[in-house]
């Protein structure tokens, strides 16, 4: 196993998800700038969260014409896993590799604050060590705001492609507990072969005694778990 964190013009959450992934879970783990087309071979890809050139325009528009991406998208069509955080899971809206789109927060406003997220499906490669019960994790975004046309919602129902939704503290989901107005307050979803995942919600940033919240590290734990599975 071998983490590849793609580093976009902008990037400032690559080197969080480094240090977990390399001091905290003990993994191999480099960093892919974006102008490059080999993935060093990962089996394990992950875009981070950030800012990427061009969000001017919209959010991972430009940056899913990165070269990198072509790589990305072949080896997401080959079952590789691939994970995008916050501006990376825009970036995976963008080149269409998940479906849906990030708009802006019904508030029009950056919010960057704890939030409380329930795994909505717990039989995939990225939830399948989490508790059925609410994590703290933190969002910083502006752009985050899920949305999903009608055929596309009734799909991801379907299929179970919904990995987290937004709750209270008690798992509830509320109207309340959506901090940017997102369909079904989704927080974040997988395609139908469930190899590729995005979440705006920033599970690196709570995976670290330091920082007095672990719940983060649910989430890589069952990345590890499946690769050991799989193995």
């Amino acid at each position: 196993m071998k983490f590849g964190v793609v580093v976009f013009p902008g990037s400032n959450c690559d080197e969080d998800m480094v240090y977990v992934l390399r001091d905290i879970m003990k993994q191999e783990t480099v960093k892919l700038w974006h102008k490059n087309t080999d993935l060093e071979g990962c089996t394990h890809i992950v875009l981070p969260g950030g800012f990427s050139y061009g969000d001017y325009l919209r959010s991972g528009a430009i940056a899913r014409f990165s070269p990198i991406m072509t790589s990305i998208m072949k080896h997401a069509e080959n079952g590789g896993f691939v994970f995008g955080v916050c501006n990376g899971f825009q970036i995976l809206c963008e080149s269409g590799l998940l479906p849906g789109a990030l708009l802006h927060n019904n508030s029009r406003k950056f919010i960057c604050k704890n939030v409380f997220i329930k795994a909505d499906a717990t039989n995939t490669v990225l939830t399948n060590s989490v508790p059925a019960k609410a994590l703290k994790i933190p969002i910083a975004h502006g752009e985050g705001k899920y949305f999903a046309d009608a055929e596309t919602l009734a799909a991801l129902n379907k299929n179970g492609q919904i990995i987290f939704r937004y709750c209270d503290e008690n798992g509830n989901m509320t109207p309340e507990s959506n901090p940017n107005g997102a369909t079904e307050n989704i927080a974040g979803v997988c395609n139908t072969t469930k190899n590729v995942f995005g979440m705006m919600p920033h599970p690196e940033r709570a995976a670290d005694e330091l920082l007095s919240n672990t719940d983060g590290k649910f989430l890589f734990e069952s990345i590890l778990k499946a690769a050991m599975v799989n193995a």
